[in-house]
């Protein structure tokens, strides 16, 4: 009996996804210079041609999967922190708390750090030490860590260094779960120990 015209994009869409789901872990680990659409067409499992009927282009599935990566949930997530009416150390905790759990849970989250930070310093707008930073991700991190010094609760420093020594530990972590099968995962404590004071 022949498919359904409805299971039939059912079947083109789940491919799709696979296709997108599956290159940003090989980019990630591999980069763009470093991967050929063969090797990424048996990683996935298919065909180059069939890729290629998705994707005209490295360049073009590349731009989709970066687009993906820079998903807008996890700013809107930080920006729904950052207004709750509490205490700098309690959204660093909360934030620490729910990356790791991302990370130890899924490689894709693993994949958009490790891209997100790739890209970052491939991008000819981030040459420089007056651009290096315009990540919504460290300006975001940035105000919490301002409103924590006003506090009193987090330490003393440039905020905006000492949010990219904390987003560059948590991009360290995505390497390992994305290179490794054997490592410890830093700790929520450790984790958020980078950006607080001692008690």
């Amino acid at each position: 009996m022949p498919k359904s015209q409805e299971r039939c994009q059912e079947i083109r869409q789940e491919t799709r996804s696979k296709i997108l789901n599956d290159s940003m872990l090989y980019f990630a680990k591999n980069g763009f210079a470093g991967t050929k659409i063969s090797d990424l067409a048996k990683y996935i499992g298919i065909g180059q041609g069939t890729l290629y009927i998705y994707f005209k282009s490295k360049e073009e599935l590349f731009s989709e999967i970066f687009a993906l990566a820079n998903s807008s949930k996890e700013i809107e997530d930080l920006k729904m922190l950052i207004r709750l009416p509490i205490s700098a150390k309690k959204k660093i905790r909360k934030l620490s708390k729910s990356i790791l759990t991302r990370l130890n849970q899924d490689d894709i989250y693993a994949a958009k750090v490790a891209l997100n930070t790739q890209m970052m310093f491939e991008q000819k707008d981030f040459a420089s030490a007056e651009t290096t930073y315009q990540s919504d991700l460290y300006q975001l991190t940035e105000k919490m860590i301002k409103q924590g010094q006003k506090e009193g609760n987090v330490v003393e420093g440039f905020p905006m260094k000492l949010a990219d020594y904390y987003w560059g530990v948590v991009y360290l972590y995505a390497l390992k779960r994305l290179f490794t099968t054997r490592y410890e995962m830093i700790s929520e404590e450790d984790l958020s120990r980078i950006l607080l004071k001692d008690e």
